[in-house]
């Protein structure tokens, strides 16, 4: 069996009346300490008498001053200016002519001027981007790409692949209609790239651009659709 303590020594049974106790006067100490006042001797003054002095007020009259007298006018002279004499001159001339008998004129004889000389045309390399009249493919766009879909073959590559897209070529028509200078600005890989340019490079020539009447050279892209049917 366990043997309890004799509860007159237990040193735990009066703890809480010890906290009470110790609270209470930490309050009263505290209540004490805020509502104690202190009061200083203070000195009285002694102001005195205090008169108000009275200011007299003075009306100053209003001094009229006299309108000031009217402006003098004058009156105009009038003076008589003598008549402007008339002055003639007499202006006489002498002219010393000789006359001579008129002489038949001869007509000029007509010289025949030297034709104008042919128009110096000037031959560039200048490749154009926009130009009177644009280059196109013989017998027109429509015909351009039934050639392209006859002529091109889809890449065994791109057609197990699924591969579908437009292939964007920049090519430069010459002054004759050939197609050079191809490159390719967008594409679709698989090898679609690589057989349009092939394609464009077989095209028949084109008419070429012309610029005030003379055949240029022009930059232009074609788009080529590969579609799997």
């Amino acid at each position: 069996m366990e043997q309890k303590k004799n509860p007159k020594v237990d040193l735990n049974r009066k703890t809480g009346l010890f906290f009470n106790i110790g609270l209470i006067v930490s309050l009263v100490l505290v209540i004490t300490a805020f509502e104690w006042k202190f009061y200083d001797d203070l000195e009285t003054i002694d102001l005195g008498n205090l008169v108000e002095e009275e200011t007299e007020i003075l009306d100053i009259p209003i001094t009229e001053m006299p309108p000031p007298p009217p402006p003098v006018l004058q009156q105009p002279e009038i003076i008589e200016v003598p008549e402007d004499e008339e002055i003639e001159e007499q202006v006489t001339m002498e002219l010393d002519v000789e006359v001579q008998e008129e002489k038949p004129v001869q007509a000029p004889t007509k010289i025949n001027a030297p034709p104008p000389p042919a128009p110096v045309v000037e031959e560039s390399d200048e490749i154009f981007l926009v130009v009177e009249e644009s280059a196109e493919p013989q017998g027109g766009f429509e015909e351009f790409y039934k050639y392209v879909a006859k002529n091109i073959q889809y890449p065994k590559q791109a057609r197990r692949m699924g591969v579908e897209g437009r292939v964007i070529i920049q090519v430069v028509i010459d002054k004759d209609g050939t197609l050079t200078d191809m490159k390719v600005l967008k594409g679709i890989g698989s090898g679609c790239d690589e057989e349009a340019v092939r394609v464009l490079k077989g095209s028949p020539k084109w008419k070429p651009g012309k610029q005030r009447g003379r055949a240029v050279r022009q930059k232009m892209t074609v788009p080529i659709q590969f579609k799997l049917s």
